[in-house]
Parts: structure tokens; C-alpha cells; sequence
């Protein structure tokens, strides 16, 4: 690209360039990341529930990776996987929380959850993409969390007449039980 003076300059001016003018024409967007009593995360299901869970709980999400079975895991527990020479454990979150092994099809993901000691990958039945929510869409997260879904959903949304549980896979890495897949 040629300046007014007949000087050529390096690609990465020009890029920087392009970069500042593109940034001038967005506008509002750092409030828009950032605004007040704004909520975003990963949205996801699991057997009847509509979840959400923070970007900084979700370090990755895989379509359901080949496993190897552990002897002597809980029955939650589905096994381990090879992740880029990593292994993984996979937990069956459905059953974990519901009692009720997940039906598995090719569409499959998994979650992938930092927790002490290493990740842990925890599948999902249908994954909805990235969800905004503001507080005025908060409503009472107990209508959302029956059964052991109460110990993970303090927080809850409704958009577009479906009700949303901000499921916290931080709680769930910490609890005793599902650190202990041994049965």
C-alpha cells in the first residue's frame, strides 16, 4: 500500500491500520462486553434441563472422543480418553446428576472442566451455542434446580418463554463424589 508520499509501508502498518480504523466503526462494543448485570456463557442440555455454564468454567468442547473402560469406576464414570496424549476421564453428567445413563449418538459433546489434578470432560446431550443474559431475565433458580441440580443452579434465566439454570461445573469439580470415581 503506498502512502501520499510515495512510501511504501510494511504489511504489519497496513494491518495495524486496517485494524484501528475497523475498531473506530464498533461502536459500543467494550460496553456491550462489559455491561452491567450482563451474564454470558456456554447454553447446553442435559436430559430435561437447559443449562448454562461461565466461559471461564468450559476450557474446551469435543465432539465425544473414543474410551476406554475403567474397571471398578463408578457407573458414571464412562471411561477415560486419549485427548492430544492427555488422558482424560469422561463423565456421564447425566447420570451423575439424574441417575440415568445419557443415550449417545454422533452429535455428542463434551464439556471439558478444569478441576485440581488435572480436566475432566463431562457430556452434554445437545449443545446450544453462547448465551447472553440480563438481570431482567433472572427468575427463581428453585423452579429450575429439583433433585441434585439444586446443589449446582443458584442462578437462573428465561428468554424467549425457556427457562435457563446457570450450572456452576466449578461446584460440580469440587464435590467429594464426583472426585471420587472410584466405586
Amino acid at each position: 500500500m503506498q502512502q501520499a508520499t510515495g512510501e511504501r509501508r510494511s504489511p504489519f502498518l497496513v494491518l495495524a491500520d486496517y485494524e484501528q480504523r475497523s475498531l473506530a466503526h464498533v461502536a459500543g462494543l467494550p460496553e456491550q462486553l462489559d455491561a452491567p448485570g450482563l451474564w454470558r456463557g456456554v447454553a447446553y442440555r442435559v436430559g430435561g434441563h437447559r443449562l448454562a455454564s461461565g466461559f471461564d468454567e468450559v476450557v474446551e468442547i469435543l465432539p465425544m472422543p473414543a474410551l476406554t473402560h475403567v474397571p471398578g469406576a463408578q457407573p458414571w464414570m464412562m471411561g477415560v480418553a486419549n485427548i492430544r496424549g492427555a488422558l482424560l476421564p469422561v463423565v456421564d453428567l447425566k447420570q451423575f446428576l439424574d441417575g440415568e445413563r445419557t443415550v449417545l449418538h454422533e452429535r455428542q459433546r463434551v464439556l471439558v472442566v478444569r478441576q485440581a489434578g488435572g480436566d475432566v470432560a463431562v457430556t452434554i446431550d445437545e449443545l446450544y451455542g453462547q448465551r447472553s443474559f440480563i438481570d431482567e431475565q433472572g427468575i427463581d433458580a428453585e423452579a429450575l434446580a429439583d433433585g441434585r441440580y439444586a446443589h449446582f443452579v443458584d442462578r437462573a434465566y428465561r428468554m424467549n418463554g425457556q427457562d435457563w439454570g446457570v450450572f456452576s461445573l466449578e461446584r460440580l469439580a469440587r464435590t467429594p463424589e464426583f472426585r471420587q470415581a472410584a466405586a
